[in-house]
């Protein structure tokens, strides 16, 4: 655990819950071991949509659907949703989750792989002022030129994950050697986000990592190291 576990436990009691239909969705996908963001990132997440209020957002890695619901229902703004899957069975029951909940005509999905539709959506001149990336993690920097091409200026990519459950900050020879390219990458991804041109990062400790990058607007002052104005 990153947090103390006590701390996770008492800032979960503080929360109201997602309604019901989501709360017995999370319930759901947690006992057939469905990954679904963890509760600190919902309360997170829930707040940063209150801030930005996006129209047009875009999810890298459905699953069930429950984090496209989750960002459907609490935007304050109408907004529309398109979600990426991979997985035949995760989209069938994605699919059949959006129709439940009323959000069909909401939420679209595009069933294949991130890799080849990023470009696609690149191609067809599509952006987005949300996106939100929760796919496997090994393949989050080959994903990241498209999103970035794909955010508007001022838009906001959260990315969900990226503290690899504490272990980043071990050597890669600390760490099981089935996990290390997913440790590399994970670091790449990191060191890139926080050092790229267009966007602004900050990492936090928020679930299993978050990472809040905004893209900046044209004119923007690429660093904090310009003087100040005395």
């Amino acid at each position: 655990m990153i947090l103390d576990e006590r701390l996770l436990t008492y800032f979960s009691s503080l929360e109201q819950g997602n309604g019901e239909f989501l709360d017995a969705l999370e319930a759901e996908a947690r006992s057939e071991e469905v990954p679904v963001i963890r509760k600190d990132m919902q309360s997170f997440l829930k707040f940063l949509l209150a801030l930005k209020r996006p129209g047009r957002i875009l999810e890298v890695g459905t699953a069930v659907g429950f984090s496209a619901l989750l960002m459907a229902e609490y935007n304050p703004e109408e907004c529309t949703v398109t979600t990426i899957e991979n997985w035949e069975p995760r989209i069938v029951k994605a699919r059949e989750n959006f129709r439940r909940a009323g959000k069909e005509e909401q939420i679209t999905l595009l069933a294949g792989d991130a890799g080849e539709i990023l470009p696609e959506l690149c191609a067809r001149g599509r952006h987005f002022d949300w996106i939100f990336m929760d796919a496997a993690k090994g393949q989050y920097p080959l994903l990241l030129p498209s999103a970035v091409e794909l955010l508007e200026e001022g838009g906001v990519l959260l990315t969900d994950n990226v503290l690899f459950d504490g272990e980043i900050i071990e050597s890669r020879f600390a760490v099981t050697r089935r996990n290390r390219t997913i440790h590399k990458r994970m670091r790449d991804y990191l060191y890139t986000l926080t050092h790229h041109e267009c966007l602004t990062t900050t990492v936090l400790a928020v679930g299993d990592g978050a990472a809040v990058s905004v893209r900046r607007k044209a004119g923007d002052r690429e660093s904090g190291r310009v003087p100040l104005s005395k």
